[in-house]
């Protein structure tokens, strides 16, 4: 089994191949995220950790975290599944994947280191083979977060740029645009859409106030006209007996 280990201080990535089946014996029954003790490959991994990041198998199926088997299986994936990118919209498809747990079927295992040992390796954790970082953070916490800076302080002066060199041509500096950016433009348009928002809601609240008075006027006249035609009945009707009272009185 090969193991892809890879160190996120360095940015350096190393595979070493592992055919001791005592060696590997250590990562059996593991699942993806767990830990693991890296004196199990040999004294010069002496005081490493690392953390299982994932794996392929013999086929090249992915290991699949929140899968619960040690084999392969096939599952509906839809958007924003793992293992699967959809090419149309509202496509699903139902694919292999292999579960989180390890087992001998795996051909590569990825690993992390987590905490480094008293010994450098080379290649992984030695300066030499460090690669810095070709580009900086793009959201404006992040940089706050890098740089160690205050929440009043300006991202904007910290931004890391890159110098591209053109033969026969002028250098130039790029630098990514910031994300979540905090200026005053930005927070005058917050108060303004606020500003708006509220309008909007009063404007309903009068309408719904002029409207629920108008219901209610309206209502008023309707009870008020209901209750003028039963008394109009009332008298025509009293009247009517009234004349039919003194018709049968004169008859007799």
């Amino acid at each position: 089994m090969k193991l892809n280990i890879a160190c996120p201080t360095t940015g350096c990535q190393k595979v070493i191949e592992i055919e001791d089946e005592k060696k590997l014996r250590a990562f059996y029954e593991k699942r993806i995220s767990q830990e693991v003790d890296g004196e199990v490959l040999g004294p010069d991994f002496a005081g490493y950790t690392f953390k299982i990041s994932g794996g392929n198998d013999k086929q090249g199926f992915p290991m699949m975290q929140g899968v619960m088997l040690h084999h392969r299986t096939r599952l509906l994936l839809q958007k924003g599944s793992k293992c699967y990118r959809p090419r149309k919209a509202g496509e699903r498809k139902r694919k292999s994947v292999r579960g989180c747990i390890v087992s001998h079927d795996l051909a590569v295992l990825n690993l992390v280191v987590i905490k480094q040992g008293e010994k450098v390796i080379e290649g992984l954790t030695d300066e030499k083979s460090a690669k810095p970082r070709r580009l900086g953070p793009k959201r404006a916490n992040k940089i706050k977060k890098l740089f160690n800076l205050g929440k009043n302080e300006d991202p904007r002066e910290r931004i890391i740029r890159r110098k591209i060199v053109r033969d026969g041509k002028k250098d130039y500096f790029k630098a990514p645009k910031i994300q979540r950016l905090i200026t005053p433009e930005r927070l005058q348009r917050k108060l303004k859409w606020k500003a708006e928002k509220r309008q909007r809601w009063e404007k309903s609240k009068a309408a719904a106030k002029e409207y629920n008075d108008l219901v209610t006027l309206r209502n008023k006249e309707e009870r008020e006209r209901r209750q003028s035609y039963k008394e109009k009945r009332r008298s025509l009707s009293r009247k009517l007996s009234e004349k039919k009272a003194k018709a049968a009185a004169a008859g007799n």
